[in-house]
């Protein structure tokens, strides 16, 4: 048993409260002192990406997981070093899991699909719709340097694209093909993201 404000609340010893602090972490506030006080602190390191990488492509059924978790996390790495600095943009381990998530969709569509092209388009269709036209190029450079001999071809979205060219024209709106590209980046978003924000103005692709 324990006292809190006056009260005896009997103690469960198999349960426990954890706070994870990320400071410096966009969106986020310090505890309080007196909150703070209450707590016994612990530092933690940073965790081996790579490792972690590793281990889930492998239980998606990637059999060069090694080598196609080292490229992955060396292309975030170089993305924070040298593409501009935006609210919107996220190299860490988040983003890594979404890359993940999205091959093994891939995978499973496409089972007989190179692995290292699956890997490509999961980080193009997880990366390309949020950065800036000038950080584009950048990206592009740092993806074509670590994956050297693959020959990517356009992903072919049939129906879903006549579909947006149908009800684009519909509306009587031109469907220019960014616009259209946009769509269908939006759509492939959703598939690997929880939650999205669209920032532009409408309709301007």
């Amino acid at each position: 048993m324990f006292l809190f404000e006056g009260r005896e609340i009997k103690l469960i010893r198999t349960c426990a409260a954890f706070i994870t602090m990320n400071p410096g972490y966009a969106g986020r506030t310090e505890l309080p002192d007196n909150l703070k006080a209450l707590f016994r602190p612990f530092a933690m390191m940073v965790p081996d990406y790579a490792l972690i990488a590793e281990v889930i492509l492998y239980s998606e059924g990637f059999e060069s997981s090694k080598n196609l978790a080292r490229k992955m996390v060396q292309m975030y790495k170089l993305c924070s070093e040298q593409l501009s600095q935006q609210d919107h943009y996220d190299f860490g381990m988040r983003a890594v899991k979404t890359v993940i998530s999205a091959a093994g969709n891939i995978k499973r569509e496409y089972p007989d699909m190179i692995e290292e092209l699956i890997v490509l388009r999961a980080i193009r269709d997880a990366n390309v719709p949020k950065f800036l036209m000038d950080d584009l190029k950048l990206f592009n450079g740092i993806v074509s340097d670590l994956f050297p001999k693959i020959k990517e071809e356009p992903a072919d979205y049939g129906d879903m694209e006549t579909s947006i060219r149908a009800r684009t024209v519909e509306k009587g709106l031109e469907d220019v093909e960014a616009f259209v590209k946009k769509c269908i980046q939006l759509y492939e978003t959703t598939v690997v993201r929880h939650g999205l924000m669209l920032v532009g103005p409408t309709i301007s692709g």
